[in-house]
């Protein structure tokens, strides 16, 4: 039942195996006699200790670098407040309050109760809806 291309695959198969196990690391990766450290102090300059590609870097650094001016410092905080985001101004950003407009009723004098007790009329004030509403992100954009 076996196929004839079965044996020579797996002999194929054996004969890889083997090989790549018989390569040196030597022979396939060589270094020389270098470390990291001399590749990397080369690489950055100066022969061996990198102090001119500090010093390169360094200046380059003090050129971007300037002091603030003293309006620059003073609207520094109030424009920095615009642009932080806190968990407030995120739900009231995405999430608006849909209207829940307060509605006054007037309770007339009555009597309560199982005595029947006379009740003063009084007036109050409730809201129509009975929790707060929200909108959906982009459902409702104008303020109320």
């Amino acid at each position: 039942m076996h196929s004839n291309w079965t044996k020579p695959l797996a002999v194929a198969l054996a004969v890889a195996v083997l090989a790549g196990c018989a390569t040196r690391k030597e022979d396939l990766l060589p270094h020389g006699g270098r470390t990291m450290q001399d590749i990397w102090h080369q690489e950055a300059g100066d022969g061996g200790s990198g102090q001119v590609a500090r010093r390169q870097l360094l200046d380059a650094h003090q050129q971007l670098r300037r002091p603030l001016s003293d309006t620059e410092v003073q609207t520094a905080p109030a424009e920095q407040l615009r642009y932080t985001r806190t968990a407030a101004n995120e739900v009231r950003s995405q999430f608006h309050r849909l209207p829940n407009p307060d509605l006054l009723m007037y309770v007339f004098p009555h009597l309560a109760g199982t005595d029947p007790v006379p009740v003063p009329g009084y007036s109050t004030v409730f809201p129509l809806y009975q929790r707060v509403q929200y909108a959906m992100p982009g459902e409702r954009v104008e303020d109320y």
